[in-house]
């Protein structure tokens, strides 16, 4: 019989700013072996203009991806090698920063209210001083299935099987392999999710509360999971959760700030190419 993932730590969301003032909810797991390939989630949800208005003006990335995901709300990517974005509702972008990027994501609302999410995801020693790349998919192209056992999954990378329903999302170009879905449910809804079994995997609840194997977990805290090769979801009341499987990356991790580098010696020398204004020649 297969073995069925349970909770192995729960984490609470802490709230924080970044960018221009901008208020999140965040989970940070850089120095987390169970976290891998995730390094970090941050949760935007305000309806007031005041908490996003500034957004993230021009700031720098190297060795990481970042997975912008919107619910709600109306954002514009640009960056220093000429793409230009935009992140609707129910959108997604991606981005892997590689050698080095330099990028914006700025409101074009005006007012109402945002409710969004960006993960940074590490990337392989290999692929850190790659070329960056960007794409965004609007709302359309992320992959659906609902039914009235599950209600709704939203896949946006990489593949999953939910309640024995093969599912790949549009993204499929990450560094190493790993998968991130939405699920929305009612009450009494039901989730078999199935992943590779040397995946780590994670869930964020961002609505709700939901029964995650034997336990509960309740909005505002990301649960990390045993390994096994499925998990079993129960939504306890109308909810909403992120999930995430990956294949984790056994290498060091150094963070500093918009870089993560395998050593601190690699941190200095992408300091000096920011400094230096290296980053604009790519």
């Amino acid at each position: 019989m297969s073995a069925t993932r349970q909770i192995n730590q729960i984490i609470r969301v802490q709230p924080t700013s970044d960018g221009d003032g901008v208020k999140i909810q965040r989970v940070a797991g850089f120095n987390n072996a169970q976290f891998s390939p995730f390094l970090m989630v941050d949760e935007l949800k305000s309806d007031q203009r005041a908490d996003y208005v500034g957004g993230f003006p021009p700031h720098p990335h190297r060795g990481i991806e970042t997975l912008t995901y919107m619910l709600k709300g109306h954002f514009q990517h640009r960056d220093h090698m000429g793409n230009v974005g935009e992140l609707r509702s129910g959108g997604a972008q991606w981005m892997a920063a590689g050698r080095g990027v330099i990028h914006s994501e700025m409101p074009i609302m005006e007012q109402g209210d945002l409710h969004g999410f960006q993960i940074w995801i590490n990337q392989p020693a290999r692929d850190k001083m790659k070329p960056a790349k960007y794409h965004d998919f609007q709302p359309e192209t992320i992959t659906e299935y609902s039914n009235e056992e599950l209600g709704l999954v939203r896949v946006l990378a990489g593949s999953i099987s939910a309640n024995e329903q093969p599912l790949k999302g549009p993204l499929n170009d990450t560094g190493v392999e790993l998968s991130v879905s939405d699920w929305r449910s009612d009450k009494g809804h039901f989730l078999n999710l199935s992943a590779p079994e040397q995946f780590n995997m994670m869930v964020l609840i961002y609505k709700g509360s939901v029964r995650v194997g034997e336990r509960e977990v309740k909005q505002g805290e990301l649960a990390l999971l045993t390994k096994g090769e499925r998990v079993e979801l129960n939504a306890l009341e109308p909810s909403g959760l992120l999930i995430f499987a990956g294949e984790p990356i056994n290498e060091p991790v150094v963070h500093y700030g918009p870089f993560v580098m395998n050593s601190m010696a690699e941190i200095e020398q992408t300091i000096n190419d920011y400094n230096a204004g290296v980053f604009e020649t790519y």
